[in-house]
């Protein structure tokens, strides 16, 4: 036995507010009546329905590609009232970032549910690449591009690009491709001022297999997992 908010929150990944609140507003139904009580017990046998549709006991695993623009917390919370990417995603289940960016920063991020997946994600030794487009201050030298490859070592930390290249050049927009297998905080901005070619943009176009694509800034799709690694 457990209360219906609990299984609301397990069986959707419900918040307990948001849960309480379908619950308050009469979505929830138990077996066959409306659920009045956030503490009302059920059981593995009692049939939980939201808006007339069954709940699973089991959690089910969402994936949502994002495009986050500029101007976007990556956290689910800011204190300082900023936007917050999360509110571009409608959806009640309960999501976290995976690969978070920084306000300033663009492109892709993946919200999900799957503690599994996030950990395969970030951790370095599944060695699950992410790609950039980054924009700097001038063209890299190549004892430059040589240096960020090889390692940097900045606050005590090997800060290291797995590949970098040059994709556009113009007199005043040089962008590269840097690929990275680890999620340092601001890694690549660090990256760039410690070379002397601070970041003037950029934007996550690749994590593991799967890519930004046709997106525009704003804009999710749900994916598979299997299309992320």
């Amino acid at each position: 036995m457990e209360s219906l908010v609990r299984f609301l929150a397990r069986a959707g990944s419900f918040p307990r507010r948001h849960a309480e609140t379908l619950i308050r507003e009469g979505r929830i139904r138990v077996n066959d009546a409306p659920a009045l009580s956030p503490s009302l017990q059920v059981n593995a046998q009692d049939r939980v329905f939201l808006d007339g549709r069954l709940l699973s006991a089991e959690v089910i695993k969402v994936y949502i590609a994002l495009n986050k623009p500029d101007g976007y917390m990556s956290d689910l919370k800011d204190t300082g009232g900023r936007k917050l990417a999360r509110d571009l995603i409608k959806h009640d289940l309960r999501l976290f970032p995976v690969g978070r960016l920084d306000y300033h920063s663009e492109g892709l991020m993946i919200f999900t549910n799957d503690g599994d997946l996030a950990n395969q994600i970030m951790h370095p030794r599944y060695n699950v690449t992410k790609e950039y487009l980054v924009k700097f201050k001038g063209l890299l030298p190549k004892e430059v591009v040589t240096r960020m490859r090889q390692g940097i070592h900045i606050e005590g930390e090997l800060y290291q690009a797995e590949a970098i290249r040059l994709v556009k050049k113009a007199p005043a927009n040089v962008w590269y491709s840097m690929v990275v297998n680890e999620g340092k905080n601001r890694m690549i901005r660090k990256m760039g001022a410690a070379v002397g070619h601070p970041v003037l943009r950029l934007r996550r176009v690749r994590i593991g297999k799967l890519r930004l694509g046709d997106l525009n800034p704003g804009e999710y799709r749900h994916v598979e997992r299997n299309e992320i690694i």
